[in-house]
């Protein structure tokens, strides 16, 4: 199993509960194909960039989790699918970001 974070970027027109069963969708998703969540940050509402399908913010989340390799393409499959998305972006970490993501979540567990 190889370790994957995921961060995408909801529409900012979203309700709260909107925003949360479209998280619980791609969660869900991730745990019918065997995935470990290893941890989940919502980032929040954010001032993007640059405008993107002319909105200037978006709902923030963010997904680390371990699954086989063949999982992942139909993730990103459902991203596309889903128009609340509007984007999405998904790596694979090596054991010098799987080192980075724990520091970066013992220092958020800290901060909370």
């Amino acid at each position: 199993m190889n370790q994957y974070e995921t961060v995408f970027i909801l529409n900012p027109v979203l309700s709260e509960t909107q925003v949360k069963e479209t998280v619980k969708k791609f969660e869900d998703y991730l745990i019918s194909k065997g995935a470990k969540m290893v941890s989940k940050e919502d980032w929040g509402l954010k001032k993007l960039a640059y405008p993107i399908q002319h909105k200037k913010s978006g709902f923030y989340h963010l997904f680390e989790f371990q699954v086989a390799g063949e999982a992942i393409e139909g993730y990103e499959l459902e991203f596309r699918r889903d128009e609340r998305v509007m984007r999405y972006l998904t790596v694979k970490l090596d054991k010098h970001a799987i080192a980075w993501a724990e520091k970066r979540r013992k220092r958020n567990n800290a901060k909370a």
